[in-house]
């Protein structure tokens, strides 16, 4: 890791300026003292303390201005990096800015443009969805008329459960579109508060759950944080029967830890339960569960943070629903 920080642009820059200094000086001390050999000057022709130390000032003063001036230059390429990296989980961050040189500008003015090029994707993408989940509505409503006019048999039952399930289907499709379009500031936010205010309101409506740890506060999107933490902990909750939610505070960033005693994942298909409308045959099916959106949801919330969503079953049974927030300085951030 410390290899690769400085295997960078800017000490390429750095060292190669450095190296063809020290060469220069080298060379010039040389040039002066080697063929300029004078017998009468005192130790044999050797330059005196006074010009090694005038020659090692002016190195170490071209030294600092090549440091100064390297870093100009490597700037607009480190910020056009670090904003590709965070394009990656947040395509509505601000725009680069188009400064600097002629070269640097048209490279931001590039990235803005793609930028926005995706943004319109992806938004016409989320309004041809919506549009497509809501005009099915329409005729399963027709259907679902239609199947309460006939019998009771066992075959209308299923159409019914059938019905029903394309019912919920478009439902959590459409929320988790309507979220995915949302656009929301990135504000301080305390995540103990939260952690505890979410467990207060599920322990008010019977649950139960327990918190522990503590976190200090941390840029965040509050609507999407919860929403991921509702989706854990209500996992929780339903495949076993209480929860236990725990900060834990790190130099880099917070975790906070959803775990609950319920049958647990197949390692094989920890991974696998990420996937929209994924569900488990056994532990999670249509009847006890819902749709198979509630991890997908989770994990993008969370990516747009720039954290991390794992998975990991309990030495002692059970799941536990990992969630890393990095402590990334966003460009705006406003008091929650």
């Amino acid at each position: 890791m410390k290899l690769s920080r400085m295997n960078t642009l800017f000490t390429r820059l750095f060292a190669l300026v450095f190296l063809v200094l020290t060469i220069s000086h080298v060379l010039t001390f040389w040039l002066i003292f080697g063929f300029h050999h004078d017998t009468n000057r005192p130790h044999g022709g050797l330059p005196d303390f006074g010009m090694v130390v005038r020659i090692g000032a002016e190195l170490l003063t071209v030294a600092c201005v090549a440091w100064f001036a390297t870093k100009i230059v490597a700037r607009p390429i480190q910020q056009l990096s670090a904003a590709a990296a965070e394009l990656g989980d947040n395509v509505d961050r601000a725009p680069l800015p188009e400064a600097g040189p002629l070269e640097a500008r048209q490279a931001a003015r590039a990235f803005n443009r793609m930028q926005s090029r995706l943004r319109e994707q992806l938004a016409a993408r989320g309004r041809f969805l919506a549009a497509v989940s809501h005009d099915l509505r329409t005729p399963l409503t027709r259907i679902r008329l239609r199947v309460e006019r006939m019998g009771v048999d066992e075959t209308i039952q299923l159409l019914r459960a059938d019905v029903a399930e394309m019912t919920s289907m478009l439902d959590a499709t459409l929320n988790y579109l309507r979220g995915e379009a949302q656009i929301e500031p990135c504000v301080l936010l305390d995540i103990h508060s939260l952690v505890v205010s979410m467990a207060e309101d599920y322990e008010e409506q019977g649950f139960s759950i327990s918190t522990s740890g503590a976190a200090s506060p941390i840029p965040a999107y509050p609507v999407s944080l919860r929403r991921a933490l509702s989706n854990l902990i209500e996992n929780a909750l339903r495949y076993g029967e209480q929860a236990s939610v725990k900060c834990i505070e790190h130099p880099e960033g917070v975790t906070i830890a959803v775990s609950d005693r319920g049958p647990g994942i197949p390692d094989s298909e920890l991974h696998a339960v990420f996937e929209p409308f994924y569900r488990l045959e056994l532990s999670r099916n249509k009847e006890t569960g819902g749709v198979g959106l509630g991890l997908s949801i989770a994990r993008e919330a969370i990516h747009r943070h720039g954290g991390t969503l794992s998975l990991d079953n309990a030495i002692g049974g059970g799941l536990v629903a990992s969630i890393f927030l990095p402590r990334i300085e966003h460009d705006f951030i406003t008091e929650a």
